[in-house]
């Protein structure tokens, strides 16, 4: 099993960003290109409040605390959970200055609603595998919480989501090494992207900006009188 340095860690993040299209992903984590859209920002603002550690706080015996920092050493990836409640379990662990045991639940804010694939569940399954490393623990399920429907979506930690992002994670990690942006397949998800502008996936698809360049230069009628 592969142990990451610190030095080496992704962001927990990225695998949101994998999962829905991998050259987004480069873009964003190998290129450091971003843009805003009305969805990222309305998105970031969502995720301002819920990481407002000011307003952890505890109701009806659960403990709720927001931007907490976690790290997986082999996954190779850092970052912070919107949410993380503890919950009293008696399968749980102990927390210093609290009586009995506490099982932490990661919470994922999203803006929009539930999707058909998987990129929200997991980002939220990485944040729970980062949890039980560090704190030594099982987490059986976690939330996800979206915006537009103000419902939350329960999501079971399988042993095929824990799988899926384990093998994402490597493959993440190698694409790293190699600096490497891959292409893409141009769908209608593109459209909603906040990098369609940066990405140009029809160029991309054409074969590149050279073929692109190449090919207008070869409609180009030559001059007679040249």
């Amino acid at each position: 099993m592969t142990v990451y340095r610190e030095e080496e860690f992704l962001l927990l993040s990225g695998l949101q960003h994998f999962s829905f299209c991998r050259r987004q992903w480069a873009l964003i984590h190998i290129e450091q290109q971003w843009a805003e859209n009305l969805r990222t920002v309305e998105g970031e603002i969502m995720h301002q409040r819920a990481h407002n550690a000011d307003l952890s706080e505890v109701r009806d015996g659960v403990l709720y605390t927001r931007g907490m920092q976690v790290f997986s050493q082999t996954l190779g990836m850092s970052g912070a959970c919107d949410v993380v409640e503890f919950h009293p379990d008696p399968n749980g662990i102990p927390l210093q200055g609290r009586d009995g045991l506490y099982l932490p639940v990661p919470v994922e804010y999203k803006k929009g609603r539930s999707k058909e694939g998987d990129a929200d569940r997991l980002q939220l399954c990485g944040q729970a595998i980062c949890l039980e490393e560090m704190l030594v623990c099982s987490i059986p399920q976690g939330y996800l919480y979206y915006g537009e429907t103000r419902r939350r979506e329960t999501v079971p930690f399988t042993e095929e989501l824990r799988t899926a992002v384990a093998s994402m994670a490597e493959e993440m990690h190698r694409l790293y090494s190699r600096q490497y942006t891959p292409n893409v397949r141009s769908s209608k998800s593109c459209n909603a992207c906040s990098l369609k502008d940066l990405c140009l996936p029809k160029l991309v698809r054409r074969g590149g900006a050279a073929a692109y360049i190449r090919t207008r230069l070869e409609e180009v009628s030559p001059c007679e009188n040249c």
